[in-house]
């Protein structure tokens, strides 16, 4: 019951991005012809809302759900894996018609098709847990 109201949280999340189209595979493919600005408004809100968040957290030394200090590690910089994983993602999207995000919200509306793309994604995770040890990070 204590994580019920995440729950909620999620459900309404999903029906927002349903509501707004951002699960649309139509939308996508507008998205990656450059044929509407619909989606990349969406990530730009998203991208906006994501650095105003992480700057109150390290502003205001927020805490976690339990009580404890939210810690953002600094990351190394890098260049060549965010354009090799960025690419990756891009392409993967491209091909699919959707990010991972969107897998469960697609199967709650019946897009069953989309669980291939589940698949694929469990599937990748679990090669990726493999490699772990020998990618560089």
């Amino acid at each position: 019951m204590k994580l019920a109201r995440f729950f909620l949280i999620g459900v309404f999340f999903g029906i927002v991005l349903t509501k707004a189209e951002a699960v649309s595979w139509y939308r996508i493919y507008e998205m990656f012809h450059f044929q509407s600005f619909h989606m990349y408004g969406i990530i730009g809100t998203a991208l906006f809302t994501g650095i105003i968040g992480i700057q109150l957290i390290k502003k205001k030394k927020l805490k976690d759900f339990n009580g404890f200090p939210i810690a953002i590690i600094e990351k190394e910089r890098g260049f060549w894996r965010y354009i090799i994983g960025g690419t990756l993602f891009g392409l993967g999207w491209a091909l699919v018609g959707s990010c991972p995000g969107p897998i469960f919200i697609l199967l709650g509306t019946g897009t069953y098709a989309v669980a291939v793309v589940f698949i694929g994604a469990l599937l990748g995770t679990y090669i990726y847990g493999l490699l772990l040890d020998y990618l560089p990070h």
